[in-house]
């Protein structure tokens, strides 16, 4: 009877499980597709965005932070102080060099969208999953989305999903 009980209990696991699956996030296009728009503002609000993600975020060339950050940057996130010298300054404490910089942004883009002074770039993000205390080294892959306002050709204000954890 118990190897019952338990047969029954893995059985509805794992029927559970596929019923209630979450569909794999993935890239939707070429990275260079997502930056054209029909509208050039919106376009090169996009180009904006999507080269200070490449140059100052992921290149960690925090030199040319003030090409692209207005001088009254606020932050909405809570890795990312508001101000430039703060912002600059935040990430200085992680004590990462600057790297090569390439022609796309390293992390898969899902989307690029644009619409008048606002700017979403949402992200594959790989995060584990704790809920099923069967399952080890269990991962999900989610979104992660990053929303940017411009302001006279700069960057002025920055929202994100990011939790504490």
């Amino acid at each position: 009877m118990e190897k019952f009980i338990l047969f029954i209990a893995i059985a509805v696991i794992i029927v559970s499980s596929k019923t209630f699956a979450q569909e794999q996030v993935k890239a939707l296009a070429n990275q260079r597709t997502l930056l054209q728009s029909h509208d050039s503002k919106l376009a090169k609000n996009k180009k904006l965005v999507y080269d200070f993600w490449r140059e100052v975020v992921e290149g960690n060339h925090l030199e040319l932070a003030n090409k692209y950050l207005n001088n009254n940057f606020i932050s909405h996130s809570i890795y990312a102080p508001s101000g430039i010298k703060a912002f600059v300054d935040s990430a200085l404490k992680l004590d990462i060099q600057p790297g090569v910089i390439i022609d796309s942004i390293r992390t898969e883009v899902v989307s690029i969208v644009a619409e008048n002074d606002l700017v979403i770039l949402s992200f594959v993000q790989m995060a584990p999953d704790t809920s099923n205390k069967f399952l080890y080294d269990s991962w999900y892959s989610t979104t992660a989305f990053k929303m940017f306002r411009i302001e006279d050709g700069k960057i002025a204000e920055y929202w994100d999903t990011a939790t504490k954890q």
